[in-house]
């Protein structure tokens, strides 16, 4: 027997549900931000992601599905969502003057990245996030948070926190990194192997590592606050103030950095210490700006914001609101004579708007109407050698248990009208 891949899942009707609530809920926020779906392919050249997410980065070294095409072309399957959207900007000239600035968009889809499974975390996982492109301006910034925000309140995320920092402009990061190599050096030897490469290439990275030893080292480092230029501070105080105006509470993390090479100025991240994650904040939500990814990629310099959620984080803050889903009818047969009117009719309220069901087992009344009751069915119709001779069904409200008698030309004709007087005006 085929299992599937190690860290993946299948998504079945059961758990459907919830992911289609979370994207439909996803896609009315940013509607209302006036954002725009964009899709791009699954698989893109290996140099996309290794110029935006950097060649020292977890993600590029250790966590890339890559494979060579038959043209011989090192393709790579999407570890993240942004640097996608930024190739598609690039490519199809979306920074061009006949487009709307900030220029919005979001994306939501599969993801891929070779790491060990856990609850929440998978080697194919989801994700669905936002980027706006053309503005340097840090109430967009702001607002980026403020969406986040929004969004998990919607699908009614608990014990939230959102935690900021800032990476700084070029200027700032130049005087930083001088600093971190100042202060690392010393510890040279003692750092984990991929530390030592990375303080060469980018000492920045070291304040991500996942070994204790080096976490240890670089508990004590210079703090990127203190480096920042004039320009780069003004605009983290600037957000700071708009989320305070904006009545979002924050907390600043000074030994915050992003796992992508990308960022600078703003970078965020919204947590929760559900129990559902086993204790302590676990980030649901992350971003911050990228003022020169665009270049990087080939396209003029455009400032950029966004951020990209965990669709499987978030399913397990989702645990405990699973809503069973309603059939509006079902369409009881008493025997087989009366199986064609029962599929006119559910062929008519079906391009009537509603949703309809009925027996295609051979299935006693009996069974029938336990089949509604799993179904979680609103009304049942009920078809038998009366109520074909006299072309009106018995149809039941089955929560208040009222019955009526009505007429198969009504019931294909109008039954909506049916449906809101037998409901009492209930959905």
């Amino acid at each position: 027997m085929y299992q599937r891949p190690k860290g993946t899942a299948d998504i079945l009707p059961a758990q459907s549900g919830q992911w289609q609530k979370i994207e439909a809920t996803a896609r009315q926020v940013f509607s209302r931000y006036q954002y725009q779906e964009i899709r791009t392919p699954i698989f893109e050249n290996y140099e996309v992601f290794a110029r935006s997410a950097g060649d020292t980065s977890d993600i590029v070294t250790k966590e890339m599905y890559t494979f060579e095409d038959k043209g011989k072309r090192m393709m790579a399957l999407r570890p993240e969502g942004t640097a996608g959207v930024v190739r598609a900007y690039v490519e199809n000239k979306l920074y061009g003057p006949e487009f709307t600035k900030p220029y919005k968009v979001y994306y939501m889809g599969p993801m891929f990245r070779y790491e060990r499974p856990q609850s929440g975390r998978q080697r194919q996982f989801h994700q669905i996030g936002v980027e706006a492109f053309g503005s340097e301006s840090p109430a967009l910034d702001a607002e980026t948070i403020a969406m986040a925000e929004d969004l998990l309140t919607q699908l009614g995320a608990r014990n939230v926190k959102v935690v900021i920092n800032t990476l700084g402009d070029p200027e700032s990061r130049e005087a930083y990194h001088a600093a971190l190599i100042a202060y690392l050096t010393p510890f040279k030897d003692e750092l984990s192997e991929d530390s030592k490469i990375r303080l060469e290439k980018n000492p920045l990275r070291i304040l991500d590592s996942k070994d204790k030893h080096d976490q240890e080292i670089v508990a004590n480092a210079p703090q990127i606050l203190d480096f920042l230029s004039e320009a780069a501070s003004a605009h983290f105080e600037a957000v700071k103030t708009y989320l305070t105006d904006l009545h979002i509470p924050f907390e600043v993390d000074a030994t915050m950095v992003r796992g992508l090479d990308y960022y600078n100025h703003t970078i965020f991240e919204v947590m929760s210490d559900d129990p559902a994650f086993g204790g302590g904040f676990t980030t649901i939500l992350a971003g911050g700006r990228y003022n020169g990814l665009v270049e990087e990629l080939g396209g003029p310099a455009t400032p950029g914001v966004g951020f990209g959620m965990g669709v499987e984080r978030l399913l397990l803050l989702m645990q405990d609101t699973v809503v069973a889903p309603v059939l509006p009818a079902y369409i009881v047969t008493i025997d087989d004579s009366a199986i064609p009117t029962a599929l006119q009719l559910a062929t008519a309220i079906r391009r009537s708007g509603y949703g309809v069901d009925l027996d295609y087992m051979g299935k006693k009344a009996k069974g029938q109407f336990k089949a509604a009751n799993k179904a979680n069915a609103q009304l049942v119709l009920t078809l038998g050698e009366s109520e074909l001779e006299t072309k009106t069904a018995q149809v039941k409200n089955m929560a208040s248990g009222e019955q009526v008698g009505v007429s198969f030309d009504r019931l294909m004709s109008d039954f909506e009208t049916v449906y809101h007087e037998l409901m009492g005006g209930e959905q």
